[in-house]
């Protein structure tokens, strides 16, 4: 069997599986780690289980929450044999936050639409592109079912350096890549590659186990008091 016929088998198979709702709290088991990362361990569990043979590396898994600004560490590494995990930094798409603050708004699987899909994806090899070393990804969900022919990707990135989030407050923006900076992609690929699941979602997860709605973590923002400087130039800030 050819690859390109091995991979299109992969992603035909991986297609029919059915993105599930998430509810409010998963019940975690307990076991190490903090709320959040329990809650890391039954996502990971359950998106091997639903993916079935289209993963063959299961050690680790890779979840990114789209939930939260991209200011936070948002990509978190599974690792299920140690029972432990570790976030990262990364970039969501451009059509996914057209106003560029940081939030994503939308996911699209439309090749030109620049924007993140949601959904598992399977990890393929190592290529030279654009940004250097890259990582193929197989969507295997209809919601991300093109992500081969629409080039998504993870790739290092200059915009996805933690210092642009202290210059600017967040990162920039892919084209619907999963952009890392140059030290967090040197992990993904020692990581993440070879046929391992990245699972991508809107969670909200916060460190206590909440997962909350991009409302619910700006209130305490919005109801903070304003300081001098704020009161007097509100159009600045």
């Amino acid at each position: 069997m050819k690859r390109r016929d091995l991979i299109k088998g992969t992603i035909a198979a991986g297609a029919a599986l059915a993105l599930p709702t998430l509810p409010a709290r998963l019940a975690a088991q307990p076991r190490r780690g903090s709320p959040r990362d329990r809650i890391l361990f039954d996502i990971a569990k359950r998106e091997l289980d639903r993916a079935g043979d289209a993963i063959w590396r299961r050690d680790i898994v890779g979840i990114a929450d789209f939930g939260v600004h991209s200011a936070q560490r948002r990509f978190y590494f599974v690792n299920l044999d140690r029972e432990e995990v570790n976030p990262f930094h990364v970039s969501h798409g451009t059509g996914s936050d057209p106003e560029h603050d940081g939030w994503l708004n939308s996911y699209s699987n439309v090749e030109g639409s620049n924007a993140t899909s949601r959904g598992a994806y399977v990890t393929w090899e190592w290529y030279q592109g654009r940004y250097g070393t890259s990582v193929r990804l197989g969507g295997l969900d209809q919601s991300n079912e093109a992500a081969l022919r629409r080039y998504i990707v993870m790739h290092r990135a200059r915009y996805a350096e933690p210092s642009h989030i202290s210059r600017w407050g967040r990162l920039g923006r892919s084209n619907g890549c999963f952009a890392l900076g140059e030290e967090q992609f040197r992990i993904a690929l020692l990581n993440l590659s070879g046929g391992r699941l990245l699972f991508a979602d809107s969670l909200g997860l916060q460190d206590d186990g909440r997962m909350l709605t991009r409302e619910q973590q700006l209130q305490p923002l919005q109801s903070s008091t304003p300081n001098a400087t704020q009161r007097y130039n509100p159009g600045v800030f």
